[in-house]
């Protein structure tokens, strides 16, 4: 089943700037889902424990 969500603009404009050539916002979305899901927490670059 697919669900739909409603993002600000902001948001939107944010996942624009994060998004590879020819991804959509779904894919990266979809992308970021997973590695939280793998990894537990977003990683951050320059980020240390």
């Amino acid at each position: 089943m697919t669900q739909t969500i409603e993002i600000s603009d902001d948001l939107k404009n944010r996942l624009d700037s994060h998004r590879e050539e020819g991804q959509s916002c779904e894919e990266l979305i979809e992308e970021l889902v997973s590695m939280y899901e793998t990894e537990g927490t977003f990683l951050q670059e320059g980020y240390s424990e």
